[in-house]
């Protein structure tokens, strides 16, 4: 599948439905800065991202039983040519970075988010690598080193040095 294209010299954006049908299927952006936002109708939109945008996307769904899903997954919008996973609702899919199922991982994710935040950093900004560091000690259990200045800053040297 191939990203879409709004005209020739445009980059392909990445793609991401949201629903709210209040009580039954919530989904929402943790963080993100979607580039373009289409809305559907009353409980459905589509906001849109660049190649290398970072967002967080949170599905939760129900059923007359209770919690049927509680899902967290953070997500780097991919260019032409860039490798990809397929996601439900993201069009055509992107990089994951962290993945967080049932709910006491998701609750863990988001209070790492908010210390992330806390400590003056934009998650959208946030090195992919540590993502998939938060990803790999909250699958097993493990503490997460925090997020700092030191590894901010090496961040960004190789992400203008790659441009």
């Amino acid at each position: 599948m191939t990203p879409q294209r709004t005209s020739q010299n445009d980059p392909p954006l990445t793609h991401v439905t949201l629903v709210w049908r209040q009580g039954v299927q919530e989904d929402w952006l943790r963080f993100g800065k979607p580039v373009a936002e289409r809305i559907i109708d009353r409980r459905s939109r589509i906001e849109s991202y660049a190649p290398g945008q970072v967002f967080a996307l949170v599905r939760w769904a129900s059923n007359a039983y209770g919690t049927q899903r509680s899902q967290l997954v953070i997500v780097r919008a991919v260019g032409h040519g860039d490798a990809f996973s397929t996601l439900p609702q993201v069009d055509p899919g992107g990089e994951i970075l962290l993945s967080a199922r049932g709910w006491p991982k998701v609750r863990a994710a988001f209070g790492l988010i908010d210390a992330i935040e806390q400590s003056g950093f934009d998650p959208c900004d946030v090195a992919p690598e540590h993502w998939r560091h938060m990803h790999n000690r909250l699958t097993v259990g493990m503490p997460v080193r925090p997020y700092d200045q030191r590894r901010h800053r090496a961040w960004c040297l190789r992400r203008r040095l790659s441009s």
